[in-house]
């Protein structure tokens, strides 16, 4: 399998402008996708956030193993953390989340009422690496809101304020941080869930790197989803490929399967599947586990 290498520019252009609105805001959100709580976390962020006042949103959470996620929330919130799983394109999901929000910052407003500040608002960062549904989530938040609500300390131009409502302001900003990774299967579970431009790999490389997975957690959705008996879905993944691109009627076009097999996992069609597993956290000490884990399942 070839080895997936993306390493975007300006990495450290977006970390120097995000580390300079950090005054500026009083919480950061971090978009992780569900199916991949670790390897969709930027490996930047704590380094960057240090201390600052964070909330974790597991998204796209109708596509991931419910039991998976429930654990994953779990395990991600802390003192100074709190994860929520939401599917933002719900809209009862993103009042569950804006009522986590208004609950997790309460303490803020608290202190800012007994200084006689009764008029300030939550000022957000959201940050998240590609296709975790950011631009969804920040739209539905905002319900599309543009207006600029007046200059902030620190804010470069080109950024903007948008006043939600009277509780939250969310800081606008082109600066997305992009993950930079040198683990080969953090590579394939982002390239597998989207997270990566299809450009940058061999699809039957993701295909079979999926098919593996799958065998691995999920063993009947091969079968279930494909024209193949069960007995069939078997090692080596190379044989299992075109054993189902001959049963899908597709010949020898095995970038055809592989492309379908890909795109009916993106979409949800084989199944909630969640590819970083809460089990394997025993693997690392508890500091990584919270912070810097980066998951990986049984060879």
């Amino acid at each position: 399998m070839a080895h997936i290498q993306w390493y975007p520019g300006h990495m450290a252009k977006a970390k120097k402008e995000v580390q300079s609105q950090l005054n500026a805001v009083d919480i950061v959100l971090e978009i992780r996708d569900a199916r991949i709580p670790m390897a969709s976390k930027n490996p930047m962020l704590d380094e960057i956030i240090k201390n600052k006042r964070h909330m974790i949103v597991l998204n796209k959470k109708d596509l991931a193993d419910p039991v998976q996620t429930k654990a994953w929330v779990e395990a991600l919130s802390n003192e100074n953390t709190q994860a929520i799983a939401i599917d933002s394109k719900k809209l009862s999901d993103m009042k569950i989340f804006r009522q986590a929000l208004k609950d997790f910052t309460q303490d803020i407003q608290d202190k800012w009422q007994k200084k006689g500040l009764l008029h300030k608002s939550i000022r957000i960062m959201v940050i998240g690496i590609p296709n975790v549904g950011k631009s969804t989530f920040i739209n539905q938040f905002t319900k599309h809101k543009k207006a600029q609500v007046g200059n902030k300390p620190g804010v470069t131009k080109g950024q903007q304020w948008i006043k939600i409502d009277k509780d939250f302001e969310l800081l606008d900003t082109p600066g997305i941080l992009w993950p930079k990774f040198d683990d080969q299967e953090v590579g394939d579970k982002l390239a597998l869930t989207g997270g990566i431009k299809d450009t940058h790999y061999y699809k039957d490389d993701i295909a079979l790197f999926g098919l593996e997975l799958m065998l691995h957690y999920y063993p009947d959705a091969i079968a279930k989803n494909y024209p193949i008996a069960a007995e069939e879905v078997t090692p080596p993944y190379p044989e299992l490929l075109m054993k189902l691109t001959k049963n899908m009627g597709l010949l020898e076009d095995y970038d055809r399967a592989a492309d379908r097999i890909i795109r009916d996992f993106r979409e949800g069609k084989l199944g909630r599947m969640t590819l970083d597993r809460i089990e394997e956290l025993s693997l690392y000490t508890d500091d990584d586990a919270k912070t810097n884990a980066t998951v990986t399942k049984d060879k």
